[in-house]
């Protein structure tokens, strides 16, 4: 995929594709302020997600290496969920969304 000179200067598309979106942010929030998660723990904890869109979800954010998904070889198989390096440092952006949206309430 070559880059336009636009998307160079600003990656704020790109940025929005990666983590856009209702369900998305509520995942990453998620394993970034509260940890590894089982899938059904974590469907639980995304109110209102349904199984098919957090499947869709955490393959597109493990394929942007933002989640990391580990399969223990148990009966029956567990599977992890884990923010990755690259989505840990997302965790500044959410603190600052916080902060806006207080500041914001208070005016």
């Amino acid at each position: 995929m070559v880059d336009s000179e636009q998307d160079v200067l600003c990656p704020a598309p790109i940025v929005f594709t990666m983590i856009g979106g209702k369900w998305k942010l509520a995942i990453l929030k998620t394993l970034i302020f509260h940890g590894t998660k089982r899938f059904g723990e974590l469907r639980r904890e995304v109110d209102g997600v349904t199984q098919t869109m957090l499947t869709k979800q955490l393959r597109t954010l493990e394929a942007d290496g933002l989640v990391r998904r580990e399969i223990f070889a148990e009966v029956p198989p567990r599977v992890e969920y884990s923010v990755t390096e690259d989505g840990l440092s997302l965790k500044p952006v959410f603190e600052a969304m916080h902060c806006w949206w207080l500041a914001r309430k208070q005016h």
